[in-house]
């Protein structure tokens, strides 16, 4: 089964991104998120959709 869900951490080592950018992105709207109990966790539709647009334009 495919993980639907990722830790910023993760997003951002992914990514190779910072982890300040990566909630920057969150607050521009940019990556979806799920609240669970305390911790934020970013869709992987979401991550795709963001690396589709940025190499498409």
């Amino acid at each position: 089964m495919e993980q639907l869900t990722v830790s910023v951490s993760a997003a951002a080592k992914a990514l190779g991104l910072g982890r300040t950018t990566v909630y920057a992105l969150i607050k521009q709207r940019k990556i979806e998120t799920i609240k669970v109990g305390r911790r934020t966790l970013l869709t992987t539709a979401s991550l795709r959709r963001l690396i589709n647009d940025e190499t498409a334009g």
